[in-house]
């Protein structure tokens, strides 16, 4: 365990509201990768996305950002 991994587990243990939002926000991060390599491993651009979903690129880069 690094550093910054043994930082997090001290801080998740002191606060209740940082466990949480820690979660949260890793998930979340995680979710975003997890489309954007879904999606170009399948050939596709944002704005290929963006069409299909009848929506903007910028939408889908904030999804994945």
């Amino acid at each position: 365990m690094d550093d910054l991994e043994k930082y997090v587990e001290i801080r998740k243990k002191r606060s209740r509201t940082f466990a949480n939002g820690f979660e949260t926000g890793y998930n979340q991060f995680k979710i975003g990768v997890m489309l954007r390599a879904a999606r170009e491993e399948a050939g596709f651009t944002q704005d290929d996305i963006a069409k299909y979903l009848n929506t903007k690129k910028s939408a889908i880069s904030r999804i994945e950002n």
